[in-house]
């Protein structure tokens, strides 16, 4: 049981770390009923694997007959066979969710042993356990003082019918021993089904709370996913606001923007719905500036396509020839001056860069000589894709300006310089920042969960991913008492 409930819960939470209420959430995500179906399709069929391979503790006690007792032990217990043809998951609007088992029965092998002061007996048996009906409600109980948790909130057993067949058994002591041997497993289903429910739910808790929602992207950033809110259950789906926010790596400053509400539209055709708003990317920019991710040098040495030196600019620049009659090797220094800004419109997602670039000239004796600084004023547009569980960008560059900034070389015609610093943007530039947006922002973790067939859009304010999800089971080791 504990498996099945393992799954619907980590398909329901995503992070269960403490988190302020009244912020707006960076990142939203929407789990359907058709989410929660899966959920239960791979959960029965685990719970089907498990039980079939499960032993049970003995049960040893006694019951009274006559003016005597009757002794009994059953040993060796473990299920052959479980039916579930009926089973549902579905949400209570306000509260949590509910899980019901209808009409499950039981095939169970064991060894049994009978005693009383008259006779004694013993063999092997039979158990069949029919119209068995499990009930169970959950909740994500979150407040100010700690972090969230699941708790099982109520939980109801019928057992059904408990048919025993004691093997080579037949007449007067047949019947006598099934009824004694009745009354335990008849009074263990009831009193150990939802104990037994509650100590799952209380490992699953702890599974759940154990992973860090701070996800570590890369060496300069991390992302927090904890949530920001109560989770919001309707009638057919869970909603989730994360907290969706990028920091510097080990530096978890305020980012100076606020995130702006948003709406995740009324769709249901996915399991999964996850919104990342422009918030999100914006508290990204910010930290990767704070970490001078965009700060970057290119020199004769690591350009691709051609070797940069000040013979390039003499014959724009007559300034810059008087240096040497020998070309000096060039360095070209570009900063960002400014956190970059993230635009999300309808199909649009793009980034304007204010930054500068320093060109030098490369003395013999290793020394740098400043020959002249520009600003700089790009627009790029980022395209986006999903691959081995990470959101993974892709920069375009769409224009760049280039204007004066500072000159040891005398005035000169910025433009004509603007067909050389386009080119090494685009060979050299655009290609370093792409293979730092490769590594791939990490997505909200899903214990054992994979995304299948996502598809993006980019709407106003937000990205949004629409996927189905496929769980593979990972058998752990577990300890029987």
């Amino acid at each position: 049981m504990r498996k099945m409930l393992k799954i619907c819960c980590s398909l329901i939470l995503l992070s269960l770390l403490s988190g302020l209420l009244s912020a707006n959430p960076g990142v939203k995500v929407r789990i359907t009923q058709k989410g929660l179906e899966y959920a239960r399709e791979v959960g029965l069929e685990i719970l089907k694997q498990n039980m079939e391979k499960e032993h049970f503790p003995d049960l040893t006690g006694h019951e009274k007959f006559g003016l005597g007792n009757v002794k009994y032990n059953i040993s060796r217990i473990h299920v052959t066979a479980v039916e579930l043809p009926s089973a549902s998951i579905s949400l209570l609007p306000g509260s949590g969710i509910k899980l019901v088992i209808g009409n499950a029965s039981l095939t169970i092998d064991m060894n049994w042993n009978i005693r009383t002061w008259m006779f004694k007996d013993s063999g092997r048996g039979t158990v069949h356990i029919s119209k068995v009906f499990v009930t169970a409600i959950l909740s994500t109980p979150l407040d100010n003082a700690g972090p969230t948790s699941i708790a099982l909130t109520s939980c109801r057993t019928t057992p059904g019918d408990v048919n025993i067949k004691l093997n080579g058994k037949t007449g007067f002591l047949y019947n006598f021993f099934i009824k004694y041997l009745k009354k335990p497993i008849h009074r263990s289903l009831v009193t150990n089904s939802c104990p037994n429910i509650r100590a799952g739910i209380q490992l699953i808790d702890g599974d759940l709370r154990s992973p860090n929602a701070v996800m570590q992207i890369d060496d300069l950033a991390e992302v927090d996913y904890s949530l920001s809110g109560l989770p919001a259950v309707f009638q057919t789906f869970i909603d989730l606001d994360l907290k969706g926010v990028v920091f510097p790596a080990g530096n978890h400053t305020d980012s100076p923007y606020m995130a702006a509400s948003f709406t995740i539209p009324d769709q249901s055709d996915s399991m999964l719905y996850l919104a990342f708003s422009e918030y999100f990317f914006q508290s990204s920019s910010f930290a990767y500036y704070t970490a001078g991710a965009f700060n970057m040098t290119i020199a004769e040495e690591t350009c691709s396509y051609f070797n940069i030196n000040t013979e390039i600019f003499s014959s724009i620049i007559p300034e810059v020839a008087k240096y040497s009659i020998t070309p000096y090797p060039v360095m070209l220094k570009l900063m960002s001056t400014e956190i970059p800004t993230i635009s999300l419109q309808q199909d649009s997602f793009t980034a304007e860069i204010q930054g500068s670039v320093e060109v030098l000239a490369i003395l013999p004796d290793s020394t740098t000589q400043s020959l002249f600084t520009l600003n700089i004023a790009a627009n790029t547009s980022i395209s986006l894709n999903i691959f081995d569980q990470k959101l993974m960008g892709s920069l375009c560059l769409n224009r760049i300006q280039f204007s004066l900034a500072h000159s040891n070389v005398g005035s000169f015609e910025v433009v004509l310089l603007e067909n050389i610093l386009s080119y090494i943007f685009q060979t050299e530039v655009i290609p370093s920042a792409n293979a730092k947006l490769s590594k791939g922002f990490p997505l909200p973790n899903l214990a054992n969960v994979t995304l299948t067939r996502p598809h993006i859009a980019i709407v106003q304010g937000y990205v949004l991913i629409s996927t189905d999800a496929h769980y593979k089971h990972y058998r752990r080791r577990e300890t029987t008492c």
